[in-house]
């Protein structure tokens, strides 16, 4: 927005015709490459960038392609993007989005300005849920937990049904591992496994237990991530000794170690509950 803003500073103005066009995502000389199967074509870079690069600008000084999850493209794509990025137009400017700049061609990394991205303070990232996709306190907090400063997961996990679905699931079993008996637990592990992403079940178990370990230490709810859920997890806490609760944090990193390595998933779930529903 500040390369084609027409007051020509560092920072946007977001009041000039440019900038208006431009949070509209209806900028004639900005150009988000898209693509319809699962990874970035050859024919995609070709149509969208390096055929049209050599058209000049229609109202702006710079014409800009912004190409989201690019390490999405095929080595082919990125060679084919080669040429384009060692001689661009002086007008030209190449934006490639990525968590996993490794993916791309040493040819492709050295012709480009790596420009590291911090993760998002959880304020920002919950406040921008609440507001624009009008999310519940808690919702917002559970995945601003879960997408540690990156803006763009949190909103795909806000607008995930897989993701509420397995959440639900979750709570459910946290609430009852307690009176479950070990048939009841292994009945409740196989519709996760066959239903969810486990690690990120252990991830959602784990924020659980963080709550009851804040309401045991501080008695305060304020910062809670499943504020909804106070009465279960302050029983919990009431219930549980420091040490018991270490042990179940313990036995969480346990379960995602053997995993890693392969070991038997029910046993090492089973393992993990029990644990929880000794301490």
């Amino acid at each position: 927005m500040a390369l084609l803003c027409e007051q020509g500073g560092s920072e946007p103005c977001g009041v000039c015709h440019s900038c208006i066009q431009f949070a509209s995502a209806n900028h004639p000389d900005v150009k988000y490459i898209s693509h319809e199967k699962a990874s970035i074509s050859v024919e995609d870079i070709r149509q969208q960038i390096v055929n049209d690069a050599p058209i000049k600008p229609y109202s702006s000084p710079y014409k800009v392609y912004i190409v989201p999850d690019a390490e999405k493209m095929t080595p082919q794509a990125q060679n084919a993007l080669l040429k384009t990025l060692e001689e661009p137009p002086a007008y030209v400017v190449i934006i490639l989005i990525t968590t996993n700049a490794e993916s791309f061609l040493q040819t492709i990394r050295s012709r480009c300005i790596t420009l590291q991205c911090k993760p998002l303070v959880d304020r920002a990232v919950k406040d921008h849920l609440m507001k624009k996709l009008h999310l519940t306190e808690e919702d917002a907090d559970v995945c601003t937990a879960f997408a540690r400063g990156n803006l763009g997961r949190a909103m795909k996990l806000a607008g995930s049904a897989e993701f509420a679905d397995m959440r639900d699931r979750v709570i459910r079993l946290l609430k009852h591992v307690k009176e479950m008996d070990i048939s009841e637990m292994q009945a409740a592990l196989k519709e996760l496994k066959e239903t969810a992403d486990i690690g990120m079940c252990i991830d959602l178990m784990q924020l659980w237990y963080r709550d009851v370990l804040m309401f045991k230490a501080t008695k305060d709810m304020n910062s809670f991530i499943f504020k909804e859920e106070f009465s279960y997890i302050r029983k919990l806490a009431e219930k549980s000794d420091f040490a018991g609760l270490e042990k179940v944090l313990k036995a969480m990193d346990q379960a995602k170690t053997r995993l890693e390595a392969n070991v038997n998933f029910e046993l090492a779930m089973e393992l993990m509950l029990l644990t929880m529903k000794e301490c």
